[in-house]
């Protein structure tokens, strides 16, 4: 298994301790580039892949954890952006294990 199939298994999950860091990581690997908005943006982010699909949130602080609403949000923006296949696949062996 690959650390992109093992971070989105992870992030499906939806754990409590999902840190900016592997977020970063794992939209990284499905083509995303972080694009921050001015020297002045802050902890808001936002995340384009090559099909301008941009993902917006906020960096937490002072923990690196993300908030559980984030993470349900991140699910949903993949499938919106068609990783509804790999989001589909992982719950099933999931559910199997």
């Amino acid at each position: 298994m690959s650390k992109r199939e093992k971070l989105l298994k992870r992030l499906l999950s939806k754990p409590k301790d999902f840190t900016f860091d592997e977020l970063k990581t794992l939209l990284s690997s499905l083509g995303y580039e972080e694009n921050n908005a001015g020297k002045t943006s802050g902890s808001a982010k936002r995340f384009i892949n090559e099909k301008k699909h941009i993902i917006r949130l906020h960096k937490p602080h002072p923990s690196p954890i993300l908030k559980t609403y984030v993470i349900n949000m991140l699910i949903d923006e993949l499938k919106k952006e068609g990783f509804n296949w790999w989001i589909m696949h992982w719950n099933t062996k999931a559910t199997q294990e």
